[in-house]
């Protein structure tokens, strides 16, 4: 054989020898990714499973797939049913056993995601693989053997209403709300309930719940502590009785700054499909008034923490609650209850209102409302001011030339255009002065003396007190109306605005910021809330001087003799003031709407009594609402 052909022969077979040797390490390597495939789809089928809830259908070393499942239950139960997101990373094997990590992302209450890496064991038995149960647990490497998530919701809680100087206008108090377990409650335990709380139908509902199945508590009633007190003996023992204790602002009474302030209550449907994303079942938010207005500043924000049962202490997830803001206002409480405490001495059923401005800052300190459910007058309301408007229609003449001293006749009635305009009480005056004149609320002096009025002149001057803005900013209330004085129409008009008639509205709140504005010697827009801050220009607009003090003086001669002769002598100085009778005929009905504004001290106010019978008048029924509540404030 030559050298060659050897040399062939033995490349041949070393050809040979490595093409089986590539075929073995083929072969091995084929075996090799058959069992890092197997591992990691044993991997991937329990963090599937877990995503899916449907641990049974995983495959375990140690343990059966039905108790790992229940095992899974239990442990999870507090995490709710939100969505569960899984992945496989980090996995290796070596030999017959594998390690991995499962990602977890569970969406829990608030719409919050829980994250956690959580490592997990495999090994080979048999021709499968499976998830090794050992003696921790299988779903949070903080967890112990048969330890569960322990879930602790925090609603937090909601922002106060404050008032000046920080007082306390509606603060976090105990209440408790009742229900009943219809699954537990019984007939004779759902009519002591009824007793008890004075709300009818429990029986029926739980009838009809233990007819459907409905597992559905039934809402009974909220009780604040005091109450509940007393009649906790009563509900305590009762079958099916559930009481919950919470925190949530209070006024010092059920009436107190309503329906102003407003209320807090479970969210509403309406609520719940309007702001799906704020809102869900089974919370509580501001329903009405300035509650429901700032609801996005007062709610809190609620906070979770989710811990081991084993280790309560060690925080696994979450953060505590965020409170609510509080709301600043400049509502005073002993001037608010001094406006309430008066309008209680109105006829059951009266319609009315009281607000009060601190006159250095504009700032209302006070907003009482008769009655006090329903609806809101004394910022909001809209009605015709009657002679109270004399003090701007005043303010006009006298910047037109009208001397205080000129004598201007007051006859029992005068004509504009073949329209007669009379004296509330059919009275004539004589030749009185114009002081005089406006001290006893003369109407037809007025309406002669405006009759050259032009057509903007009345608005003009309104606009001077902040009639027909937009307040709404300034106050911080929706809806706070400023009045409404439009240009005159002809002769007519001009005579009714003169008198505050006609189509003149005004608010309380307006009228008691005219006040402000004569003692201030300056237009400032009144303001209710300050935090959060409010926009709108607040720079004092100065009024005549000379004018305003002749405005002054008429108002004093007011109360000491003209119509408002009921608010001298109170206690706390001297009263200015200006009374007011709007009257109207409507739907075959006479009435008026009675009123009375002025100021003591640094305390401007506006006293309303709507819908009085005819005949009645600001000096009759509003001033003594005016004296008790200056009596009130000055004893408070």
């Amino acid at each position: 054989m030559s050298a060659r052909t050897v040399l062939a022969t033995t490349t041949a077979g070393l050809m040979i020898a490595a093409g089986a040797g590539g075929y073995m390490l083929w072969n091995e390597r084929s075996e090799q990714q058959e069992l890092d495939e197997a591992a990691r789809n044993a991997a991937t089928s329990f963090a599937s499973a877990w995503s899916d809830r449907t641990l049974d259908r995983a495959n375990y070393v140690g343990t059966e797939p039905a108790a790992a499942a229940e095992d899974f239950r239990t442990t999870t139960a507090q995490l709710g049913n939100g969505n569960v997101r899984t992945s496989i990373s980090g996995f290796e094997r070596n030999g017959n056993r594998a390690t991995a990590v499962v990602n977890v992302a569970w969406t829990v209450s608030g719409g919050r995601t829980f994250s956690w890496v959580n490592p997990i064991e495999l090994e080979k038995s048999g021709d499968s693989w499976g998830v090794v149960a050992n003696n921790r647990s299988l779903w949070h490497p903080k967890l112990q053997a048969n330890d569960a998530f322990v879930v602790d919701l925090d609603s937090g809680l909601r922002g106060e209403i404050r008032g000046r100087d920080n007082a306390a206008i509606m603060t976090n108090q105990s209440v408790y709300d009742i229900s009943l377990d219809p699954t537990k409650a019984t007939l004779d335990s759902a009519r002591r309930l009824e007793n008890t709380t004075g709300v009818g139908g429990l029986r029926a509902k739980v009838t009809a719940a233990k007819a459907s199945g409905s597992k559905s508590t039934i809402d009974v009633i909220t009780y604040r502590k005091d109450d509940y007190e007393e009649r906790s003996s009563g509900i305590r023992d009762l079958a099916g009785a559930i009481v919950r204790e919470r925190k949530q602002p209070l006024a010092a009474n059920r009436t107190f700054g309503q329906p102003l302030l407003g209320a807090v209550g479970p969210v509403t449907a309406e609520m719940l499909k309007k702001d799906p994303s704020t809102y869900r079942s089974g919370m509580f938010a501001g329903t009405s008034g300035l509650q429901r207005q700032y609801d996005g500043v007062l709610l809190p924000k609620a906070g979770l923490k989710i811990s081991a049962r084993s280790q309560p202490d060690a925080v696994l997830f979450g953060a505590g609650a965020q409170d609510g803001k509080n709301l600043g206002t400049t509502l005073d409480p002993k001037v608010q209850t001094a406006a309430e405490k008066a309008l209680d001495s109105l006829p059951e059923g009266s319609m009315g209102a009281v607000v009060a401005i601190d006159v250095p800052t504009g700032g209302i300190l006070a907003a009482a409302n008769a009655p006090t459910y329903g609806l809101e007058r004394a910022v909001t309301g809209r009605y015709s001011p009657g002679s109270t408007f004399k003090i701007v229609s005043a303010y006009e003449l006298l910047k037109k030339g009208l001397n205080p001293d000129t004598k201007v006749a007051c006859p029992q009635e005068t004509k504009i255009d073949g329209r007669a305009f009379r004296n509330f009480e059919g009275e004539t005056l004589g030749d009185p002065s114009f002081r005089d004149d406006f001290a006893h609320s003369c109407n037809t002096a007025f309406v002669n003396s405006t009759k050259p009025f032009g057509a903007s002149d009345l608005q003009q001057a309104a606009s001077l007190f902040g009639f027909g803005t937009d307040l709404s900013k300034s106050v911080g209330v929706n809806g706070a109306y400023s009045g409404s004085v439009p240009a005159s129409a002809g002769p007519t008009d001009t005579a009714a605005m003169t008198i505050g008639q006609g189509r003149i509205l005004a608010s309380p709140m307006m009228i008691a910021s005219v006040a402000a504005s004569i003692a201030r010697g300056s237009y400032v827009p009144p303001v209710l809330v300050t935090s959060p801050a409010q926009g709108g220009d607040r720079t004092p607009k100065p009024l005549d001087a000379g004018i305003v003090n002749s405005i002054r003086q008429m108002m004093r001669l007011t109360v000491t003799d003209g119509t408002a002769t009921l608010v001298e002598g109170v206690p706390g100085g001297e009263v200015h003031a200006k009374t007011g009778t709007a009257e109207f005929f409507e739907g075959g009905k006479a009435g008026a709407h009675a009123w009375l504004a002025g100021w003591q001290g640094n305390v401007a106010f506006a006293v309303l009594v709507a819908d009085v019978p005819a005949g009645k008048g600001g000096g009759t029924v509003a001033a003594p609402v005016a004296r008790d509540f200056l009596s009130l404030l000055a004893r408070s």
